[in-house]
């Protein structure tokens, strides 16, 4: 399993607005009008994110009742990973409990707006929508034995949700590449 590192938009970056839809064809567009918004860039077949699913799913259930808007994004060619399909991701969302909206980037637009890079790639905007976070869930690993329990990303939520900055020291999220269609590799590897 190879691992790439996230690609550390700069903080204070607007967030890219986006409509994608869910595995039923519901159109979810960026709210403008939270306290905080967290944008996360995964997949259903990555050992990263399968690493760190309970927690995603924890995380939703702490944060979206206090007004944070959450969206999971996959932008992974279906075509070479069928896993990652839509209807797989659906699958995906009811087994793990996830109560945020899992889109689908089929024209990957979305994730090179952001620079996504890995899944898990994570970003956490305040309620300007300006970026106060970018970087790891926690210092967990698929096989480090360190504890999944979101450690960085909460901080930053809670900082955020407080109206106050997240540290400014911020470590890359590590994980599979983004799995981009033939001739849409983005530039800024």
């Amino acid at each position: 399993m190879a691992a790439v590192e996230s690609q550390m938009l700069d903080l204070g970056t607007q967030a890219p607005a986006f409509t994608l839809p869910d595995p039923d064809g519901t159109m979810h567009e960026l709210r403008d009008d939270a306290p905080a918004t967290l944008v996360m860039f995964i997949c259903n077949h990555c050992p990263f994110v399968k690493h760190v699913r309970t927690e995603l799913a924890g995380i939703g259930a702490d944060y979206g009742p206090r007004g944070v808007a959450i969206y999971a994004i996959n932008s992974n060619d279906v075509t070479t990973h069928p896993a990652d399909h839509p209807d797989r991701m659906k699958e995906e969302a009811a087994e793990w409990g996830y109560t945020f909206p899992y889109l689908f980037d089929e024209s990957q637009a979305v994730a090179k707006a952001y620079r996504a890079a890995c899944t898990p790639d994570f970003f956490v905007f305040d309620a300007e929508q300006k970026l106060a976070y970018r970087g790891q869930l926690d210092d967990s690993r698929p096989s480090n034995n360190l504890p999944v329990d979101g450690r960085d990303l909460r901080a930053a939520l809670d900082a955020v949700l407080a109206a106050t900055s997240p540290a400014v020291d911020q470590k890359p999220s590590i994980g599979c590449n983004i799995k981009w269609t033939a001739g849409n590799e983005p530039d800024y590897f």
